[in-house]
């Protein structure tokens, strides 16, 4: 009867590894592949060089403006809509980064869940770990 029992906890364990949607990915949205390439690109240094041209430009213009407020204004609008967007779409960046390192411990949590209860067959102290690693984790409330 033991090997009847353990037979039937090591097939949850393989059911448990082996779920056909544990590696699929999402599709992304256009609005993602966007974000992703606008992070790629103002994270590195040509973008703060750019920044620097914009800013060298707006000073060397001055001459060209009859009014200097309008100058000022012209600039402080431009930097506070760019500002507005890059802050909307890198926080968009870091949300999503942030949940894809969460379900990478989620799903590095559920194995050693399901290799503790594997080995819970053999050592049944380690029943209790593995209901306390779930309950820590959440991986009961997720499937």
């Amino acid at each position: 009867m033991p090997e009847c029992r353990r037979q039937h906890r090591l097939a949850g364990v393989r059911e448990e590894i082996e779920r056909p949607d544990a590696g699929a990915r999402t599709r992304r949205s256009r609005f993602d592949h966007f974000v992703e390439a606008t992070y790629q690109q103002v994270s590195r240094p040509p973008f703060f060089l750019v920044c620097v041209a914009i800013v060298v430009g707006w000073l060397v213009s001055l001459p060209l403006w009859a009014d200097a407020k309008a100058w000022q204004v012209a600039i402080h609008t431009v930097a506070s809509v760019l500002t507005l967007l890059l802050v909307a779409l890198l926080e968009n960046a870091g949300r999503r980064s942030a949940e894809a390192a969460q379900e990478k411990l989620n799903v590095i949590a559920e194995a050693l869940a399901a290799l503790m209860a594997s080995r819970a067959v053999e050592d049944h102290t380690l029943e209790e770990a593995v209901s306390r690693l779930r309950d820590a984790v959440g991986l009961e409330e997720r499937h």
